[in-house]
């Protein structure tokens, strides 16, 4: 959440460098777009985790709790496929930017492993999600429900 206030911040200091000082500073934009694809990634999971990601209503709000459980563990089959895909290029992609040292082509040449480290990490925290959220989908559309015990400190049972 917090990558947001970064990415101001270093745009403000692009544009006062720019137009205040007119010592216009190479980075500013390009360092805006690496946090821009961090806060996105990393917050996909966390979206999911709220349940708070955006959804077509056209049928679905209409339906019941156990028909959306039901709608909603069918397509976790094909999200979890997307991202095992999207998880399989990206650690591709990582691991030629480790070998190769990879670099963006720009004036400020900037190293691509930070933000691909930072892609496969937020996909794997993604697939995680969609599992963990397909089995509490399941788990409604048979009647039931997952809920993690409440935790009651260190007693030994």
């Amino acid at each position: 959440m917090y990558l947001i206030f970064a990415m101001i911040l270093v745009l403000l200091l692009g544009a006062i460098t720019r137009n205040i000082l007119d010592f216009p500073l190479s980075w500013t934009v390009e360092m805006a777009q690496f946090l821009m694809t961090a806060y996105y990634i990393m917050g996909g999971a966390y979206s999911m985790q709220l349940n708070s990601h955006v959804r077509m209503d056209l049928v679905y709000d209409r339906c019941s709790q156990k028909t959306k459980a039901r709608i909603d563990s069918f397509t976790s089959f094909f999200l979890v496929f997307y991202l095992a895909c999207l998880l399989f290029g990206s650690i591709s992609s990582t691991i030629y930017a480790i070998e190769y040292n990879q670099r963006k082509f720009s004036q400020w040449n900037p190293s691509m492993i930070p933000i691909k480290v930072i892609m496969v990490f937020g996909i794997v925290l993604m697939l995680l999600q969609a599992v963990s959220t397909f089995f509490k989908d399941l788990a409604k559309a048979r009647g039931k429900s997952i809920q993690g015990k409440p935790r009651q400190g260190n007693q030994i049972q």
